[in-house]
C-alpha cells in the first residue's frame, strides 16, 4: 500500500487471531440472520396492523340516542328579540363555522363532516323538540358535532335553541 508517497507494508488486522476480513464475514452472516428473521415479524405486524385498522373503520356508528328524559326538556325562555339576538350571536362564535352564516349547513369546517344540519330546512328540525336540540349542543353528537359541555350555561344554550328555530321560518 502507498501512504502519502511510501510504500508501506499492510498487516491484517487480527483480534484474537482472526482477521479483519474474517470477522466482516462473520458479521455479514450474521447480520443476514437477523434481517432474515426480523423481516418476517415486521411484514406480519404492519399488515395485521393495517387489518386492524381496516376493520374498525368499516365498523357501522353506533346509533345516536337522545334520552327520553332529555328530550322531554322544555324550554324555559320565549323566543323574543332579545333571546333571538342572544342565540345569533353565540351562534356566530360556535356554529356558523359548520353550519354557516345563515344556517344552511354551508359552513367553511361543513366538508369536513359527513352531514351538518341545514337548519333553514324546516323539515330537518321538524322531528327535533327544543329538548332533543338542547342536548345535541351540550352533548355534542357522536364524532360530527363536538359538545358545547359546560362553557356554555343552560340559558345560553336555551337561546341557541331558540336562535336555530327561527333559521327556518325565513
Amino acid at each position: 500500500m502507498v501512504w502519502r508517497g511510501r510504500r508501506v507494508a499492510v498487516q491484517p488486522l487480527s483480534v484474537t487471531g482472526v482477521s479483519l476480513k474474517q470477522t466482516l464475514q462473520q458479521e455479514a452472516v450474521s447480520t443476514k440472520g437477523v434481517r432474515g428473521f426480523l423481516f418476517p415479524i415486521i411484514f406480519i405486524s404492519l399488515f395485521t396492523f393495517t387489518l386492524s385498522a381496516q376493520a374498525a373503520k368499516e365498523e357501522p356508528p353506533a346509533e345516536y340516542k337522545i334520552p327520553p328524559d332529555a328530550a322531554a326538556k322544555h324550554n324555559p325562555i320565549k323566543p323574543n328579540g332579545e333571546s333571538l339576538g342572544r342565540g345569533k350571536k353565540l351562534y356566530g362564535y360556535d356554529c356558523a363555522m359548520c353550519h354557516g352564516k345563515d344556517g344552511d349547513g354551508k359552513g367553511d369546517m361543513a366538508s369536513d363532516y359527513k352531514s351538518v344540519t341545514d337548519f333553514t330546512d324546516r323539515s330537518s328540525l321538524k322531528s327535533r323538540s327544543d329538548g332533543d336540540l338542547f342536548y345535541i349542543i351540550r352533548n355534542g353528537k357522536g364524532q360530527d358535532m363536538p359538545p358545547e359541555g359546560d362553557r356554555a350555561k343552560d340559558d345560553d344554550i336555551w337561546h341557541l335553541v331558540n336562535y336555530i328555530r327561527s333559521l327556518g321560518k325565513k
